[in-house]
């Protein structure tokens, strides 16, 4: 029952996914987006006439693990890797989004180690953690990452049939500006272009609204999103009102959801309380003397599995046995669970939970009180769990929407939003800044350096937004640094994995030249502006940085000079948030502010007017040009640098090998399962009856003998031969047996061919004799058709008919194995000349119109006095109207032609 509301449920969504999908250019390219988690991977498209759905793997699931294994140079993902993980822990990777964008150090890459210690782990030339594959093979996070989402890619492209190079990609909401670059890098080496990292929870949100989008209003209602999943748990509180905006150049209405509020805890998940409970197996295996399990990798691997696969059994089920054959040394384990156990475990995680919601509330300053709550995540399915955030929030957690799907559908509807070649219906996505960023410098006040700090981004600051700040106290070069800001609502045991505070330093040059340059009579100094974007994925980028100065001149100066041109060229060139002038009354010094156009404009035309108000008419109105000058900018990184060209290079080069290692053993493969399935196929074949008949005897035994020779060369030592070895058998065996079912198939698809001519035939006929009613001579008001034109078909049909009759009988007459006399080509090429001679009848039927009588003229004279009578004038007859032509409906008879199978399936 549950089944089938679930299939009912996906009928309904896909439908109405497929109804906000309001038009699709016909030249659309398909985009994904991929849910990529600790355990798991979903992959969603969009493309021309399948509006959104989730894309099956190879074993037709929709989602896949998130794990790739090597093995005898032979690259698995997916359940293929599972279970060359389970024999061979060390060569199946897996739970790799915690070490992206992380250095060696990291508090993240120290508990993996101790986690799954038979991975060896060593620091990189960049800092960052490697995997030691083998003596000559390293991987990075980074490329292991883009290994899985290519993989992803490729099941996408396989059963869409098209090539896909755009995505929207989710990620935690927690990741900082090393993790977000880490993703984006991933995903270059995987050839995606990402549209947008998108934070999860936004994504289960976005998924949310669009199905309640008659709901949103001027009065903003709350949801809270609280997402358990593997590695992590985040909660969200998520705002949804209709707001007024511009973007299409009118006011127009459309709704919005503003993330308000976040909490999380990055090491509260499905995998504590997996790894929890293989501890409390290992032990009860300890306590029966089973031996030291823990020094065997693939022991302790398969106690991993059952652990997940006990504690996923327990989210149902009160108790379950957890069983293993041949754990160690041929001994087998066998211990029974129960949900209580499982409970008391992992007793302390439970309060944990009630702290995410917690924060999520307290960060967005209370609001939301009594807001609906939503779940999602594999993890929030453990009944503890439930009952923690039931207590936590006070009112029933709701699971209206599928947990495991919603972020992967959320993030490929914006994927479709931000292609091209789509329109959906309109959802503003407002996210927020987590951790707060700020500006820091230093300046000279009386005498004394004093350091000074600017909130760029504050905490829970709506992005993508655009900042400018604005220094206007240095006249020589200087720098500043680019940092996280206090991060007090950050709780104490996530600091440390936030790791260092420091993100870029500028060294800006070239001060001092600019300020001369634009120095002189009526010229006000603005500062130097730079300019910052927090664009849609989260990630923070300093557009560009522009010394700014406004000169006041009157109508009668030359306000198109040289300095006037160069100023409207740079605003041009290097204008980057604020193409207009800034506000005239600057803010306070060195306050960041938002590049805002309207107020610019607001601003010079208030100065304007007061200045026209105070001046007599005759004095020339002032104007206020402005001038920018761009300053040279140095950004240095400051944490975990981004991998140099050469570096991705090297690790685009790694991959595209082990991607023709594949490529070749796949079509290696392909041609022996093709060498096999058709000499097996042959083999049967020629014992038939039916087939053998289509072969001279001689031809049959040569058949036999050759599929003999292949088969037994492969039992052999066939197996290790190369691809083009395959395919030089494949072809020998095919030229020995073309010419067989060739026969075959014009035998067995020959009566169907006559069948359809005769019929043909017939439908002409009958088309001729109706054709002859329409001819001068049988009736001259519905003359349609020559005499010529009936005689060519009434030949055609003879023709066609008399050949048919005389390659029956002379095909009939010849054995099956002697050479095909009567083809089904040209039955076929009979049929469609016929065909052309109906049509054209038809055609010239179908535009035919009746010929209208001719008018006759009335044409009177006026009579003349002699002609008259007495006070009466000669009558003047009129002529009789004249009658409508009769119309003559003809009723178009088709001639239905059966289309034969033009392949020929056993060649």
């Amino acid at each position: 029952m549950k089944m089938a509301i679930t299939f009912k449920m996906y009928g309904v969504v896909f439908s109405i996914l497929l109804s906000l999908l309001l038009s699709q250019q016909t030249d659309a390219a398909a985009v994904i987006s991929i849910d990529y988690g600790s355990e798991w991977i979903k992959t969603g498209i969009v493309s021309p006439g399948v509006p959104m759905e989730i894309v099956l793997n190879k074993e037709s699931k929709r989602k896949t693990p998130a794990v790739v294994a090597f093995r005898d140079e032979v690259r698995t993902f997916g359940e293929d890797a599972v279970t060359v993980g389970v024999k061979f822990p060390k060569n199946a990777y897996k739970y790799l989004l915690d070490l992206l964008g992380k250095p060696y150090d990291h508090p993240l890459v120290q508990a993996y180690r101790e986690r799954f210690p038979y991975y060896e782990i060593v620091k990189s030339e960049r800092g960052t953690p490697e995997f030691v594959h083998d003596e000559k093979t390293r991987f990075t996070p980074e490329e292991l990452v883009a290994q899985l989402l290519a993989n992803s890619k490729e099941f996408a492209e396989i059963s869409h049939g098209q090539p896909i190079t755009e995505c929207v990609l989710t990620i935690p909401g927690y990741f900082n500006q090393a993790e977000r670059r880490a993703m984006k890098e991933a995903a270059s080496l995987a050839g995606l272009n990402v549209l947008q990292l998108i934070n999860d929870y936004t994504a289960i949100a976005i998924n949310y609204g669009i199905f309640r989008r008659k709901e949103i209003n001027e009065t903003a209602w709350h949801t809270l999103f609280f997402d358990m999943g593997s590695a992590s748990t985040k909660a969200a509180l998520v705002e949804y009102k209709t707001v007024k905006t511009k973007e299409k150049g009118y006011v127009e209405t459309v709704p919005q959801l503003q993330v308000i509020g976040v909490g999380f805890d990055r090491t509260l998940g499905g995998l504590e309380m997996t790894l929890r409970l293989r501890e409390h197996l290992i032990k009860a295996w300890e306590a029966n003397g089973g031996g030291d399990v823990r020094a065997s990798p693939r022991a302790m691997e398969k106690l991993f599995r059952e652990a997940e696969r006990v504690k996923i059994v327990l989210s149902a089920n009160t108790e379950h046995y957890a069983q293993i054959e041949s754990l160690l040394d041929d001994k087998d384990f066998k211990l029974q669970v129960t949900r209580a156990d499982l409970e008391g475990l992992c007793s302390d995680l439970w309060a944990r939970v009630s702290n995410v919601i917690h924060r999520a509330i307290s960060s967005a300053g209370g609001a939301g009180a009594g807001a609906k709550v939503i779940v999602a995540g594999g993890a929030s399915r453990v009944p503890a769990v439930l009952e923690a955030l039931k207590t936590a929030a006070g009112v029933d957690p709701h699971k209206s929407i599928n947990a495991d799907e919603a972020a992967t559908l959320g993030a490929v509807y914006r994927a479709a939003s931000l292609a091209t070649g789509y329109k959906v219906a309109a959802l503003n996505v407002r996210d927020a800044v987590l951790l707060p960023i700020q500006v820091v410098f230093s300046r000279q006040v009386d005498g004394n350096e004093k350091l000074i700090r600017r909130t760029l981004f504050g905490p829970m600051n709506p992005y993508p937004q655009k900042k400018v700040i604005t220094f206007n106290k240095h006249t020589d070069d200087f720098s500043f640094n680019v940092n996280y800001a206090e991060l007090d609502h950050i709780p104490s045991n996530e600091l440390e994995n936030i790791g260092t505070l420091n993100l870029t330093q500028v060294v800006l040059t070239g001060v001092n030249d600019a300020l001369n340059k634009n120095a002189g009579d009526n010229v006000e100094n603005k500062g130097i502006k730079a300019h910052f974007n927090m664009d849609d994925s989260g990630i923070l980028n300093l557009v560009n940085v522009e010394f700014v100065a406004e000169k006041t001149v009157t109508d009668d100066e030359d306000t198109d000079s040289t300095l006037s041109k160069i100023g409207s060229t740079i605003s041009k060139l290097f204008g980057s948030d604020s193409e207009l002038p800034d506000k005239a009354e600057e803010k306070s010094e060195e306050q960041p502010q938002e590049a805002e156009k309207n107020d610019t404009a607001k601003a010079n035309e208030t100065t304007t007017e007061k200045q026209n108000a105070t001046e007599p008419e005759s004095k020339p109105k002032p104007k206020i040009v402005v001038l920018k000058e761009p300053v040279n900018a140095n950004e240095q990184i400051l944490n975990l640098q981004p991998l140099s060209p050469d570096q991705f290079k090297t690790s685009k080069t790694k991959i595209n090998k082990l991607n023709e290692i594949d490529r070749k053993r796949i079509e290696r493969e392909t041609a022996l399962n093709n060498l096999e399935a058709f000499v097996v196929d042959v083999q049967m074949k020629v014992d038939m009856e039916e087939y053998a008949e289509c072969g001279t005897p001689e031809e049959i035994e040569v058949i036999k003998k050759l599929c003999s020779e292949v088969s037994d060369w492969l039992y052999d030592d066939g197996y290790e031969a190369e691809t083009a070895m395959f395919e030089e058998k494949l072809n020998a065996v095919k030229e020995k047996t073309n010419q067989m079912f060739y026969k075959h198939w014009e035998h067995r698809e020959r009566p169907d061919a006559i069948a359809a001519i005769k019929s043909v035939l017939n439908n002409s006929r009958e088309f001729l004799k109706s054709a002859k009613n329409y001819t001068k001579e049988a009736s001259p008001e519905r003359d349609v058709f020559t005499d010529v034109e009936i005689s060519l078909l009434e030949k055609k049909i003879e023709e066609t008919k008399s050949w048919v009759d005389k390659s029956v009988a002379e095909q009939n007459a010849l054995k099956k194995n002697e050479d095909v006399k009567l083809t089904v080509e040209s039955i076929r090429e009979k049929i469609t000349n016929l065909d052309r001679e109906v049509k054209y009848l038809l055609n010239k039927l179908k535009i035919w119109r009746p010929k209208k009588p001719k008018k006759v003229e009335n044409k009177t004279e006026t009579p003349t006095e002699s002609e008259k009578t007495e006070g009466q004038e000669k009558p003047v007859e009129e002529p009789e109207k004249s009658k409508e032509p009769e119309k003559v409906e003809v009723e178009e008879e088709a001639t239905e032609i059966p289309q034969l199978d033009n392949e020929h399936s056993e060649l």
